[in-house]
């Protein structure tokens, strides 16, 4: 495997820190960052400002662990920080519990060169060694983790082209894809959100020789992003400012609309922001958008169809991954066509029906409440790029049945209720049909989500989302009340799909 190196000149103790404030963004559970370089070169203020970072606290006390050999820190990403400068012998390293350490977090290692050998060969290696007055920083490796930190070093680089080299960064959210988002702040400005969005790896084929991405019409590039943000804008819909953009590299500076939600001080969902939504998704609804979309100068985003093998793929989730959690067996042949041939019919139904701009993610954690505004001005709409051109009535679903947040069937029938009476308010509106689009649209929804959580836990590792599969159960009930889906109904139930089961 290729090591590869990056070089960064350190006029001084801030830029060291600075340095150690990029590596930190780039962390995850596993990695190892070696820091080498003679005595007084800087190793201690890039731990220092690194640790600090994941602590998200300016003045965390980072003692130098020179005697303890090894000093461990609860943070954002656990981090281990070992001297082995008083090491006796390499091997002496297993009796730290750097193994252990790995398991649960991230290890940054000064003095590495007494156990070189015992350390991964994807350890990321920062030299620091002296050049005028200043330092010059040798970052090398190889593999996952060494992109991560060469990534982060470039978005820096991207905040000093557009005048923010000196912002302080810091970790805002990520979510179930590769982007991640920070928060940037520098002084005399308001905060920022700088958006890390790594082109899509498509992954294997899995059915007529396509990946799943390409089938569900996954947003591939931040370009997406970009001409959906410019096209809400234009319609009135309050979207984040760009301040600045990289579309080839995958980074945006953006407005920070602000970080109030949909959620009370215990959590439990606000009947009148929700309704708020609907109504602004009314508006939107009433709206011509087209398909094609300018991202920047001879650049285009041409908005993809919620289309049949879409919602087939999206839906056959449920079948992929929740069953097999729920039984122990992949499902049957006899199980997948059954489930085809009810989901095909409700398809079927679609024909027809109101299709409209649906920016499918359209739920609590992408709408920023802003009370001190007024109108649909008081929403600020974010993570729109996978949107599609599909059923106006699919992101009606996202909202009322929030995947997240427990909507109770009273809020939900009021946020329902806003959203006709808006509709009709704006003209003809084919209330009937949208409530069988609703359940069709909800009940698809669910079954995905089902899947996702599921496969969320299974291949990525990330257990935590397996919390919400009762709310998600519950929600997919009441779709399938509709008369309309009571086929469907009955093959659920049939199948055991609507049970209480323990993941």
């Amino acid at each position: 495997m290729t090591s590869f190196v990056l070089e960064r000149l350190l006029t001084d103790e801030t830029q060291t820190a600075r340095l150690g404030e990029d590596l930190a963004l780039s962390l995850r559970a596993g990695d190892v960052l070696a820091l080498k370089g003679d005595l007084g070169a800087g190793k201690s203020t890039l731990a220092r400002a690194l640790i600090r970072t994941l602590a998200d606290d300016a003045g965390l006390d980072v003692p130098s662990p020179t005697f303890t050999l090894v000093q461990s820190y609860d943070t954002r990403i656990p981090v281990h920080h070992f001297d082995l400068y008083r090491l006796g012998s390499a091997s002496e390293i297993d009796e730290l519990g750097f193994d252990e350490a790995l398991a649960q977090g991230a290890a940054l290692v000064e003095w590495p060169e007494r156990a070189e050998a015992y350390l991964p060969k994807t350890t990321v290696l920062i030299e620091l060694v002296q050049q005028g007055e200043g330092r010059l920083a040798r970052v090398s490796g190889q593999g996952a983790a060494f992109e991560r930190a060469a990534r982060s070093l470039a978005m820096r680089g991207f905040l000093e082209g557009a005048g923010w080299g000196e912002a302080r960064r810091r970790h805002f959210i990520g979510d179930a894809s590769a982007r991640s988002y920070e928060i940037v702040s520098l002084a005399g400005h308001r905060q920022r959100v700088l958006m890390n969005s790594p082109r899509l790896v498509l992954g294997p084929p899995v059915r007529d020789g396509k990946p799943y991405a390409v089938i569900a019409h996954t947003a591939q590039s931040v370009s997406a992003f970009v001409a959906i943000d410019r096209a809400l804008k234009a319609g009135g819909v309050s979207v984040p400012e760009i301040h600045a953009e990289d579309q080839d590299q995958g980074f945006l500076l953006l407005e920070h609309l602000g970080s109030e939600g949909f959620l009370g001080k215990d959590g439990e969902p606000l009947a009148k922001r929700y309704a708020a939504a609907a109504e602004l998704l009314a508006m939107m609804h009433g709206l011509t958008w087209p398909q094609r979309l300018e991202a920047r100068p001879g650049r285009f985003h041409d908005v993809p169809p919620f289309d049949r093998d879409a919602m087939m793929i999206e839906a056959d989730l449920l079948v992929d991954w929740y069953v097999p959690a729920i039984s122990g067996n992949p499902a049957s042949d006899d199980l997948r066509t059954g489930y085809a041939k009810e989901w095909n019919a409700l398809f079927d139904r679609l024909q027809g029906r109101e299709y409209t701009l649906m920016l499918r993610d359209f739920h609590s954690p992408n709408i920023i409440w802003r009370g001190d505004r007024s109108g649909h001005d008081r929403l600020g709409i974010v993570d729109f790029q996978d949107a599609l051109i599909g059923p106006s009535a699919y992101d009606v679903a996202s909202l009322a049945m929030d995947a997240r947040v427990t909507i109770s069937p009273e809020i939900e029938k009021q946020t329902l209720d806003a959203y006709m009476a808006a509709r009709h308010a704006a003209g003809a509106f084919d209330q009937a049909g949208f409530l069988e689009s609703y359940a069709i649209m909800a009940a698809q929804r669910n079954s995905k989500i089902l899947g996702i959580f599921v496969r969320l836990e299974k291949r990525d590792g990330k257990p935590y989302y397996l919390k919400h599969l009762p709310r998600i159960r519950d929600y997919l009930r009441r779709a399938l009340s509709h008369p309309s889906l009571a086929g469907l109904r009955d093959f659920y139930n049939a199948h055991g799909l609507l049970e209480e089961r323990a993941l």
